[in-house]
């Protein structure tokens, strides 16, 4: 495949992070084995190749059921089909893994979660803060009213 057979994409939009990917190779080969610039070159090339192979039959599978979004099922039947058979067992672990890890993320407060819980009263709190300086940008950057002190309580 020429590089900009990759539906207007020119060869460097369609890498892969070259630091991932060292990093990769390296962690993949024992320690006391260099690969060459040249060679890491050519394995990310290959990677990149490879996926657009299986994007491209994967997308074929998904066109003929007649489906307009690639689901799992079709890269697995697209491995296949490519004579990669032998990997669709560890394919499909992996993928399975991924649903539980990414499952597990959002059971654990999704993309807005940064790890610390707040108690209703500091959410409160937090919020007429924000709302406070929010008031006093759309004023023209006066000073938020006044907020009574929680610890006082007023004597009628």
């Amino acid at each position: 495949m020429e590089p900009m057979d990759i539906v207007g994409k020119s060869k460097e939009d369609a890498s892969l992070p070259k630091a991932t990917m060292t990093k990769i190779i390296k962690e993949m080969l024992p320690p006391d084995v260099r690969v060459a610039r040249d060679a890491q070159d050519l394995l990310i090339e290959c990677c990149v190749e490879f996926i657009n192979l299986i994007s491209s039959e994967s997308n074929e599978v998904c066109g003929r059921e007649e489906k307009r979004t690639i689901a799992p099922e079709h890269v697995l039947k697209a491995l296949e089909v490519l004579g990669f058979g032998e990997y669709i067992e560890e394919v499909y672990a992996a993928y399975e893994q991924h649903k539980i890890e990414t499952m597990q993320d959002s059971l654990k407060g999704g993309k807005w979660s940064n790890g610390a819980e707040m108690t209703e009263e500091e959410a409160l709190a937090e919020q007429q803060r924000m709302f406070a300086e929010a008031r006093a940008r759309m004023n023209g950057g006066a000073a938020p009213p006044k907020q009574p002190d929680p610890d006082q309580t007023i004597e009628s």
